[in-house]
């Protein structure tokens, strides 16, 4: 336990330690990471430097939300080339078809509505299953930008209200209720749409001046 204790500690010594040297820069090198290799304390990092300068906020939930878009790069060339065996692998049959269908259906909002979550959501599937459906690139990298948007704006605000502390009780509640999370995402993602629908047929039914 000693072991495991220290490594963890010199770990997050070394993080905060190259976040130093990047400054600014770190959110997105972080976020870049975090969706092309390892799992890194992406929402950590983004709460404590959206405390600590409280007036960049906006900066820092653009810089992670394009540091996660671009960082999916890699994984969907993997997926593109050869990542039905990989997907395979890590889900069952039932799940993969699931998200086969999900894909060939609204494949926008397949990748998007994970990508509004943190961990637990396996994101990475999706990213695999987007590239295995042959997703428009450009679809694919805007999907995971204005998801990751969503998630580190309403992170920022949070953040700013409640401290950074916030990150440990929304893991927590995430991992407590992620059904309900999942329905009160979806529900507020479809009224959004239906207004934004709703407002358009108003605009073109208007007259012209």
């Amino acid at each position: 336990m000693r072991t495991i204790t220290h490594l963890l500690s010199r770990y997050t010594a070394w993080i905060w330690g190259l976040l130093h040297v990047l400054g600014i820069w770190g959110v997105f090198v972080i976020a870049f990471a975090d969706s092309a290799l390892l799992g890194m304390p992406v929402d950590a990092i983004v709460a404590t430097y959206v405390f600590q300068h409280r007036t960049r906020f906006f900066v820092y939930v653009l810089l992670a939300a394009v540091g996660s878009a671009l960082g999916s790069i890699p994984l969907y060339i993997i997926g593109y080339i050869g990542g039905e065996t990989v997907l395979r692998k890590r889900v069952s049959e039932e799940r993969f078809q699931k998200i086969h269908r999900s894909f060939e259906e609204h494949e926008f909002w397949a990748l998007m509505f994970p990508g509004m979550f943190p961990p637990p959501m396996p994101f990475k599937i999706f990213v695999l299953g987007a590239a295995i459906s042959e997703m428009n690139f450009g679809h694919f990298l805007l999907a995971i930008f204005l998801a990751r948007c969503v998630r580190f704006f309403a992170l920022a605000l949070l953040t700013l209200y409640f401290g950074p502390q916030i990150v440990g009780f929304l893991g927590t509640v995430i991992r407590q209720h992620a059904y309900w999370v999942a329905v009160v995402l979806v529900v507020a993602g479809l009224l959004t749409w239906l207004a934004l629908m709703m407002k358009k047929n108003k605009s073109r039914n208007q007259p012209a001046q």
